[in-house]
């Protein structure tokens, strides 16, 4: 008698109730273990990335920010260990992805855009009276003192700078420019009262404290209505009164030494008094499109937008047709059917763009140099091709074209053999001659596959800030120095030297020229793209 729930043979009837299967053997059986353990490991990076995220917004106590990054990581992990999500778990990486690093880039430089921020203008105008009156700190005879250990929040270069202080009894304090709170669990020698470890700041050495000793001067951090605490050298700081008072009532800042006010003007975001002159630290206050208004009407700026502009589109376009036509010229030679040795030369041809751009571009500057340059040395010229505009425009034009010609030469020769050699043979045989038969159907095919191509090229070398910033940095400069542009200066490398390089930092105006510039590449790129609908009657 055969067992219950199986036939003679041994086979499970069909009335068997079936065996719940473990765990285990659904995952092995399904061949979903590695899939889980993948799944478990991209879960744990995704979470430890939220903690790492998490960290800064705390020490800045921006709830809002902690907020945002809880309920992404909560999200995802409701979109991966649900099985009503499918969609969502292909949708999900890309759309985070273009959000962090294409959406929130571009809405917070427009949002700057709008406001006057610059290294004046930076915070809240809470802040910058709690600045001025900390900067215009003096040691007072009673002055408490601090042993002091510099730091910063994040890179010891460029992070903010804070103040890492003990007092008499060993107490640890962290101070920066909103003010001072306590730091508990911070290490300190107990020779030296120094603070050796703390956690969320960097200690500074010795030498990147020099490398940053004017900063190091300028730097208060506000303690009480009037008071503050300043460094006396580089391993003490004292609490002292300030001299610059700020008084709600009218709402300004009494310069107690010499009994002049400074009145708020909202509008222009800094304190001014009856002369006009204002003090040195201001806030952040909306100003509309005034920016974008300065670069379009205000002559100074106009003039050099404009002149920057007509070069930068004449520069984009000459390099993505010389490059086409190269590229082009090259692959049409290399695709004679009884050339020898055509590997060889394509590998020769592609050397360039396999190089390191970055070290290609500094060469081209060596090569360009007037005194020992190997332009001038091999043709015996005397060309000073830095210094002179049109010199210098030619030749960052040269260096471009031949990086980029490898590129182009490896796309046409693609579009190419793509294209059947009987259209050509048939078009000779009707009568047309090479250039006939090239011009009337080959062309016309390769464009078909090259325009998109050609319109990216335009658009990269449009914002090629490499190419101009490595060989030139935008130059040569005209006697009104960098602030009215170079003579080959892009809008990018003008943005950046704006926004970074100037004595004082217009990040608002350098935010609406990077709004502008997108607008224009958008708009080139839309055109563009649509007159190519021609060309797909061709591939018809």
């Amino acid at each position: 008698m055969a067992p219950r729930g199986t036939d003679d043979a041994g086979a499970s009837s069909p009335e068997a109730p079936a065996r719940p299967a473990t765990l285990g053997a659904r995952l092995i059986g399904n061949g979903s273990l590695g899939g889980l353990l993948v799944k478990i490991s991209l879960l744990g990076l995704f979470t430890a990335l939220g903690i790492w995220a998490v960290l800064p917004l705390y020490l800045a106590q921006n709830w809002w920010g902690i907020g945002l990054v809880v309920l992404v990581v909560a999200f995802v992990y409701w979109v991966y260990l649900s099985k009503r999500t499918v969609p969502a778990k292909y949708l999900v990486p890309g759309v985070l992805f273009l959000m962090a690093f294409q959406i929130l880039p571009v809405l917070y430089t427009m949002g700057t855009s709008l406001t006057n921020m610059s290294d004046g203008h930076r915070g809240s105008k809470e802040q910058a009276i709690a600045s001025i009156e900390a900067f215009s700190v003096v040691r007072g005879e009673d002055s408490p003192e601090y042993v002091l250990t510099v730091a910063t929040t994040g890179d010891p270069n460029t992070g903010d700078m804070v103040f890492l202080l003990t007092d008499d009894e060993q107490n640890t304090y962290a101070g920066d420019a909103e003010g001072l709170s306590e730091l508990p669990g911070a290490e300190v020698d107990p020779d030296t009262g120094k603070v050796t470890e703390a956690f969320g700041y960097t200690i500074l050495t010795p030498a990147e404290v020099n490398a940053r000793s004017d900063e190091l001067q300028e730097f208060a951090v506000p303690t009480a209505d009037g008071a503050g605490i300043r460094s006396s050298g580089l391993s003490s700081a004292f609490e002292g009164n300030a001299q610059h008072v700020y008084d709600n009532a009218c709402d300004c800042v009494e310069d107690t030494e010499t009994g002049e006010t400074y009145h708020a003007d909202d509008q222009r975001g800094a304190f001014y008094n009856e002369d006009g002159q204002r003090l040195a630290q201001g806030w952040q206050v909306g100003v509309g499109f005034d920016n974008f208004g300065r670069f379009l009407f205000e002559s100074s700026f106009a003039a050099s937008f404009f002149g920057t502009l007509v070069w930068n589109i004449a520069f984009a376009a000459s390099v993505t047709f010389l490059v086409f036509v190269v590229g082009l010229a090259v692959a049409l030679t290399l695709h004679v059917p009884k050339l020898r040795g055509k590997v060889v030369y394509r590998v020769l041809v592609v050397l360039p763009y396999a190089m390191s751009s970055l070290a290609m571009y500094l060469l081209w500057r060596d090569m360009f140099n007037a005194d020992f340059g190997l332009f001038n040395r091999l043709l015996g010229l005397q060309i000073d091709w830095l210094g002179d505009v049109w010199a210098a425009r030619a030749a960052v034009i040269l260096a471009n074209v031949w990086l980029g010609y490898p590129y182009m030469f490896l796309v046409a020769t693609g579009a190419l053999q793509a294209i059947p050699r009987e259209l050509g043979q048939a078009a000779q045989l009707d009568g047309a001659g090479p250039w006939q038969a090239f011009r009337h159907v080959t062309l016309p095919l390769l464009m078909v596959a090259m325009s998109p191509i050609l319109i990216a090229t335009f658009a990269f070398n449009f914002n090629n800030f490499n190419a101009i910033w490595l060989i030139t940095r935008g130059g040569p400069f005209g006697a009104e120095g960098t602030a009215a542009g170079g003579g080959t200066d892009l809008l990018i490398t003008y943005t950046y030297r704006l926004a970074f390089s100037e004595a004082t930092s217009h990040y608002g105006y350098a935010a609406a020229m990077s709004v502008m510039i997108f607008l224009i590449v958008s708009l080139i790129s839309v055109v563009s793209l649509s007159r190519t609908k021609a060309l797909q009657e061709v591939d018809r």
